[in-house]
């Protein structure tokens, strides 16, 4: 007796029941070759769409960490190489350690402005990098003794340092404007932050403008950029012309820095004084107009080299002063072309370097 033994197919299921269907719906015929698609998903468009959006995350995500290490590649170089493309060595000094005195000395010019030389001094006497303010007092009437007595008592209130700074007047007999760079004794610091006294700057960027001067301190270093260019040359003679704020904006360049907010050696002060032909100075005090030009010069003459601009903001208290009169583009030009005749010589080099302070910056 035989038995038989049948066996059920079960059919097929799932991706391939789908295919058979869709097949003899269709009028198309079954095949293993078809089954095996369907059993890999390409006639399940669902799982081609989803298999296609994974492989473009995974591409993005590939890109994304990609950029991510180029660009810190690019920071770190760019860091290393900082010093490099702004043409000097930042240092990292305490702010109140110098070669001769702790810091620097504030020498503030000031004209019948009374109102901005308090806050003037109370500003900067709060600055921890400053050992002196000397006022030079330039108006033909003496400051009062109640006046003076309350500026010094404010300054050292003032201070936050330990020692408290220095803080002195110096009034002359003449009005003059080249009373402003006359030689100072007594001094305990190197270096010179000339300043007018309706100008302010934040002592933050006070102190790394200082780091700079360290770094160069025969150069000026200051925040007021100024430029000049050739105009013209008739017979051998050339002209200049004077450049104010928004020619050095739109240039990009500078050869000079008005110590209005600047640092300087104190040998300047000297030089300025008993060494620059006293036909400039004779200049200065007839036409009461661009001292601060001829120290420029000055200086560019002893050194050869451009002065550096800091960036950094800076304030001033009140109207803006003789920048904003009548013709005075006109006469700022004659008073180079002039000092440029007595020196005999154009002694300006122009730059387009500017230091800046990259722990205030994100991007650089």
């Amino acid at each position: 007796m035989s038995t038989i033994i049948g066996i059920r197919d079960a059919g097929p299921t799932g991706a391939v029941a789908s295919a058979i269907a869709a097949a003899d719906m269709n009028g198309g015929i079954y095949s293993p070759a078809k089954e095996k698609a369907a059993a890999r998903g390409v006639y399940t468009g669902r799982s081609q769409l989803v298999r296609r959006l994974r492989s473009l995350v995974c591409a993005a995500k590939l890109k994304l960490v990609v950029c991510v290490v180029i660009f810190s590649v690019v920071v770190l170089v760019t860091s290393s190489r900082l010093s490099s493309v702004m043409g000097w060595v930042p240092p990292h000094p305490n702010p109140n350690t110098s070669s001769r005195g702790g810091g620097y000395t504030v020498l503030m010019n000031t004209w019948k402005r009374s109102s901005a030389l308090k806050q003037s001094i109370g500003h900067y006497a709060s600055c921890g990098g400053v050992e002196a303010i000397h006022v030079v007092w330039t108006d033909s009437e003496p400051p009062s003794e109640s006046m003076k007595y309350h500026l010094e008592k404010m300054a050292f209130s003032k201070s936050q340092a330990a020692k408290k700074p220095n803080f002195k007047f110096s009034m002359s007999q003449d009005d003059d404007l080249n009373n402003r760079f006359k030689p100072i004794q007594d001094l305990r610091s190197d270096a010179i932050f000339s300043v007018d006294d309706d100008v302010k700057v934040p002592c933050s960027t006070l102190d790394f403008a200082f780091t700079v001067w360290q770094s160069a301190p025969n150069t000026m270093i200051g925040f007021v950029p100024r430029m000049h260019w050739l105009d013209k040359e008739k017979s051998g003679v050339e002209k200049y012309t004077y450049g104010g704020w928004w020619s050095v904006w739109w240039m990009g360049t500078y050869s000079l820095l008005l110590p209005k907010a600047a640092f300087f050696h104190r040998n300047y002060l000297n030089l300025y004084t008993n060494n620059m032909p006293s036909s400039i100075r004779d200049y200065v005090t007839r036409e009461r107009n661009c001292e601060d030009i001829a120290m420029s010069l000055l200086v560019a003459n002893a050194t050869g080299a451009p002065p550096i601009w800091v960036k950094g903001k800076t304030y001033e208290i009140g109207s803006s002063g003789m920048s904003s009169m009548k013709r005075h583009s006109k006469r700022r030009n004659k008073c180079l072309n002039d000092f440029i005749s007595l020196f005999g010589r154009m002694p300006l080099v122009s730059t387009n370097v500017k230091a800046v302070d990259t722990r205030l910056e994100w991007f650089w």
